[in-house]
């Protein structure tokens, strides 16, 4: 088995957290669904907070939010904010963001420390970029001229640097991070996620709880019927008359990880890789694959973008070496590219070729659609107290060639719908009628089908593992 694919795991119902005494019905995991009450009971939603968002490992941020020494950016979870710092080159801590004097937060948004001065607005207390104390005005008047620096150094969070994210752990003795991230880790290493920067990132609130909006993203199951444009079979079943057909989401793969993450992809059945659903000739492939293409390029503004498809239509009329296909060419012309440029790109292995296109799950709450040496990711925030809200945001990321300096990530708000794709438009469209029909009284449980949502289920055994702990 390659490094890439970690071994996966079983959804044996025996694997399900079974019902028992002290969870309302719809708390519960199912064997094959779960109750609707996970996305609906404010109680749900606290002991979340308390049991899962307060132990897990996170991603607080992406290194390109703060490139520069002095660089801060904010994250916050729940009622809680932290403050991360780049402190030089290749360190970066991460705080909890108060002042120790009254409280007041150290950082706003994201910004710079000038001089690599961390100063308190209110009283001008001062902290150096490893969060040591460097100021405090009247110092005799505290704890009778005896305060201690430790006293009012800054509180650090655990913090981990990894594929170009800045992981955090509020637990006091948090679990090991090797082990947290080890099904993912020879994946996001082997796709060089750690060299990908920003394009763009926009962020919205959504009236759904945040489950709801990430479990949209975890199987392509909904593609025929949310995406039409995108599923030339799908949409005749769905919208038209046709009985049955090739549909793409039958030619995935759904591998449930440990802990909680996942993936699924297409392999040789991709648009990148030369697939074309029912084609209508060989001669017209490229314009096809083309065309297939940029429906995510215009679409999503990311995964797939434009000058992966300038390059394709570069192959028009041109002889393909024997033994090869139009897919395999065209993966070969993006190598050979990139390296004239020295850009990054993914190991070229079958494995991770094959999972262009494809989604990887990060427990708990980000996903990362790969592509040749660029990527969407995906990130959804809980709502402090409302199970009915969360904030969605994507990035569009990508390897820039060597040399080229490339732009802060900067988060765009954002309240129109027309400010993203059509794709993610359609996605979104979904969400507040699925919170909507979660509330009813008349409904129970969620369904999920044993492989296309296998990823769903997973995630969801891997919640209560934080719950019932």
């Amino acid at each position: 088995m390659s490094a890439a694919s970690p071994t996966t795991i079983a959804t044996d119902p025996a694997r399900s957290t079974a019902a028992s005494n002290d969870w309302p019905a719809l708390w519960q995991t199912l064997s094959q669904g779960v109750g609707v009450g996970r996305y609906t009971d404010p109680q749900f939603t606290r002991l979340e907070f308390e049991k899962l968002w307060s132990r897990v490992w996170q991603v607080a941020a992406r290194i390109d939010e703060i490139p520069e020494q002095g660089d801060y950016t904010t994250y916050r979870i729940g009622d809680q904010s932290i403050l991360l710092v780049r402190v030089d080159e290749s360190t970066i801590k991460a705080f909890y963001n108060f002042c120790p004097h009254r409280g007041t937060t150290l950082g706003h948004g994201c910004g710079h420390f000038d001089g690599g001065k961390i100063i308190c607005p209110y009283h001008g207390w001062r902290w150096d970029l490893q969060g040591n104390i460097k100021l405090v005005l009247e110092r005799n008047e505290f704890c009778d001229g005896k305060l201690q620096d430790g006293d009012v150094a800054m509180r650090e969070v655990h913090s981990r640097v990894f594929a170009g994210f800045v992981f955090i752990n509020l637990d006091p003795n948090p679990e090991s991070f090797d082990d947290f991230i080890a099904p993912l880790r020879q994946f996001l290493d082997d796709i060089v996620l750690g060299d990908m920067r920003h394009i763009w990132w926009k962020r919205t609130v959504i009236p759904c709880n945040w489950k709801v909006a990430q479990e949209a993203f975890y199987e392509a199951y909904h593609v025929s019927a949310t995406h039409p444009q995108l599923e030339k079979v799908g949409r005749e079943v769905v919208y038209g008359d046709r009985p049955d057909g090739p549909m793409m989401y039958r030619d995935l793969t759904y591998d449930a990880f440990e802990h909680g993450h996942g993936q699924f992809y297409g392999g040789d059945k991709t648009p990148m890789a030369g697939h074309v659903q029912e084609p209508k000739s060989t001669d017209d492939l490229l314009e096809e694959m083309a065309a297939r293409m940029n429906l995510t390029a215009e679409g999503l503004g990311a995964m797939i973008l434009k000058e992966d498809i300038e390059l394709l239509l570069t192959l028009r009329g041109k002889h393909l070496p024997p033994g090869t296909n139009l897919g395999a060419e065209y993966v070969r012309l993006q190598y050979e590219t990139a390296a004239k440029l020295s850009r990054p790109m993914p190991k070229p292995t079958p494995e991770i070729i094959g999972r262009w296109g494809g989604v990887t799950v990060a427990f708990p709450n980000v996903l990362v659609l790969l592509q040749a040496g660029s990527a969407a990711l995906y990130r959804v925030l809980p709502h402090a107290t409302d199970p009915n809200q969360c904030t969605f945001e994507i990035r569009s990321v990508k390897t820039y060639p060597a040399g080229v300096k490339t732009p802060r990530a900067v988060v765009e708000d954002i309240t129109d719908p027309e400010q993203v794709g059509l794709i993610p438009r359609q996605d979104l469209g979904n969400l507040p009628r699925v919170q909507e029909g979660l509330r009813s009284t008349g409904m129970r449980q969620a369904w999920l089908a044993s492989n296309q949502e296998k990823l769903i289920l997973n995630m969801h055994r891997e919640l209560d593992r934080y719950l019932r702990s």
